[in-house]
């Protein structure tokens, strides 16, 4: 599997723990680093989330990773893209229920409200998930309201 990740300048270090974490605890993953590289060559954050969600678009990576400031602004600009399910995570719960009941294919978090242990751990809650799952009474609901969305954006993504 592939994944992307990026931040802009205020994510930058979550995502550098983020990516290491990847590396070091789940190498059956390749990793593609769309930056940003270093603090001194600052990225905004709707650029950033352009390009992991133009990756995943494009069958370059299945699941992507996007870190700023609190998560809004990657999520709002990565959901702005046909197939991005992105959402915002703050623990493992969330992340946990990001797969499970909403299917999404990037999650977004924000270094100045997430730590790093509890990011490893989200993240780790995220990869190790599948849609529907332990969703047994609710399977049928959760795949319908995942087509409805689907169906609203293909209406609106024209």
């Amino acid at each position: 599997m592939k994944l992307a990740i990026a931040s802009d300048l205020s994510g930058f270090p979550l995502k550098e723990y983020v990516f290491n974490h990847l590396c070091e605890n789940h190498k059956e993953i390749e990793l593609l680093d769309f930056g940003i590289e270093s603090p001194d060559e600052p990225k905004p954050f709707y650029e950033q989330a352009g390009k992991v969600a133009q990756a995943i678009q494009r069958g370059e990576a299945q699941l992507g990773i996007l870190v700023c400031g609190t998560g809004q602004g990657m999520t709002i600009a990565a959901n702005k893209y046909k197939g991005i399910y992105a959402g915002l995570v703050t623990d493992p719960l969330s992340a946990e229920r990001a797969k499970s009941i909403n299917n999404a294919n990037v999650i977004t978090m924000g270094c100045w409200i997430t730590a790093p242990v509890m990011a490893a751990q989200i993240v780790d809650r995220w990869l190790s998930g599948s849609f529907t799952e332990n969703m047994d009474s609710k399977r049928d609901f959760i795949i319908e309201a995942f087509r409805q969305v689907q169906k609203i954006e293909n209406d609106q993504f024209k």
